[in-house]
């Protein structure tokens, strides 16, 4: 190379080495202006994550405090800001100082999807399942003030479902054989009495091992037409034969009559009776006892007094005198049912036949029946087949069907063509047909 082409090379380059002077002086700005916003967001995020877990904190101590007897508004809040980051409290850190609870919060409310997916009923503070906690806080920065920026406000929020999830409440409607043959004796050690008392006695048990309110209230309250504000599981009392609408309170008066039989009738609108007549006792009612804990039952109830548990009232009896005829006991049990359950939709209906067996009503007690021979409802031949059918609608409509039998009987339906044979463990065939499910509760 010659010295004239050495030369340009190096003016070349010395003029390159001006060139990167001046880049780097440029860019170290820009690298300083990255480097704050790296020192100072590692500062947001490490106050940030502080902050979430204080306020998960205090949620999980509010959902804690809602799930207690007597809890309020108030004492919710209070369990909140204890766990809280705000000044003074438990979670409140030193180098996170003015910390505050966004205005609106802790924010009680009820959680449709905690209710219908998991059961969990909205009993707390004004009717509330579940809360969300919000704070907020002003961080200082510490390089990005020198590019215009003095603090940055960051929150954190946190949802909680209320502790002490309780199962989905129940309709239950029973349905109480009270034909003559619930006068016959029951000898057994644990009833030593007449089936319909010893019928009424079970019916007491139920009625203590379900739930009348919220299991959180030290007291139901005042009922009002025999329901507690806050109803978990709501009971009716149902019979056969129907009764008179006239005389039914005979039945929960603690009476010293029976009401009047009316006939099984079908020229009423549809499955139901005509109008002065019922299958319903007691409509729907959960002043049972005074409360989830209580450990007697309310003798003011007129459910409970209808079952024999007030003392010196006998409760139903069994007068009998048109025979069993079911099916349309159970189209009007079911109907009473969807009724109640468009009131609580969470609700899970349940549909409890008590009877001793066999259907055996007669034409002259079944007016508007079919007498011809023809087996569908209503008629006097093949009843059993169609309780089972009316029994095999309500379950496949969702209702949970029981059936109690009493004094098994050496044979099945004597209306019924094929009839049903005993079963393999001794109940009638029939009452083991409408036997389609086991109640099982697990309140307790």
């Amino acid at each position: 190379m010659n010295q004239n082409n050495e030369s340009v090379v190096r003016r070349a380059i010395k003029s390159r080495r001006g060139q990167v002077l001046i880049l780097t002086t440029l860019a170290l700005p820009l690298l300083a202006g990255m480097v704050a916003l790296v020192v100072d967001f590692g500062f947001i995020y490490y106050y940030q994550n502080q902050l979430n877990a204080s306020t998960q904190a205090a949620a999980l101590a509010g959902a804690g405090a809602m799930g207690q007897a007597g809890a309020t508004a108030d004492t919710v809040t209070a369990a909140v800001d204890s766990y809280s980051s705000t000044s003074g409290n438990l979670n409140a850190y030193g180098d996170l100082p003015g910390v505050t609870m966004i205005s609106g919060y802790p924010k009680l409310y009820c959680s449709s999807t905690l209710t219908s997916v998991y059961g969990l009923q909205c009993y707390g503070p004004s009717s509330s399942n579940a809360l969300v906690v919000a704070q907020h806080v002003q961080v200082p920065l510490f390089f990005l003030p020198l590019f215009g920026g003095n603090q940055a406000l960051i929150s954190s929020y946190a949802t909680a479902a209320m502790a002490g999830a309780a199962p989905a409440p129940y309709n239950v409607v029973i349905l109480v054989d009270t034909t003559h043959s619930m006068n016959d004796t029951d000898s057994d050690s644990n009833c030593n009495n007449t089936r319909i008392s010893c019928a009424l006695a079970g019916v007491q048990v139920l009625l203590q091992g379900l739930a009348p309110c919220q299991p959180t209230e030290s007291s139901c309250g005042s009922p009002l037409n025999g329901m507690v504000d806050n109803s978990v599981d709501r009971v009716s009392l149902l019979t056969f034969p129907p009764v008179t609408t006239a005389t039914v309170s005979d039945d929960y008066t603690c009476p010293t009559s029976n009401p009047t039989i009316s006939t099984y009738n079908f020229t009423g609108t549809g499955n139901a009776l005509p109008s002065g007549n019922t299958y319903q006792i007691v409509n729907f009612s959960s002043d049972y006892r005074t409360s989830d804990t209580a450990s007697s039952l309310s003798s003011s109830s007129d459910v409970v007094i209808a079952a024999g548990g007030k003392s010196g009232c006998n409760g139903m009896q069994a007068p009998g005198g048109d025979g069993t005829y079911y099916a349309q006991a159970i189209y009007a049990a079911q109907s009473y049912l969807v009724s109640e359950q468009s009131s609580f939709p969470t609700a899970k209906n349940v549909l409890i036949i008590l009877s001793d067996g066999d259907s055996n009503a007669t034409a002259a007690k079944m007016t508007g029946a079919n007498t011809t021979g023809t087996p569908a409802y209503p008629s006097t031949v093949n009843q059993c087949h169609q309780a089972i059918t009316a029994a095999q609608a309500a379950a496949s409509a969702g209702t949970l069907v029981y059936s109690v039998a009493y004094g098994s009987t050496s044979s099945g339906c004597s209306t019924d063509s094929p009839d049903y044979p005993l079963s393999d463990d001794g109940t009638d065939g029939f009452l083991s047909q409408l036997f389609l499910l086991r109640l099982h509760r697990e309140r307790r």
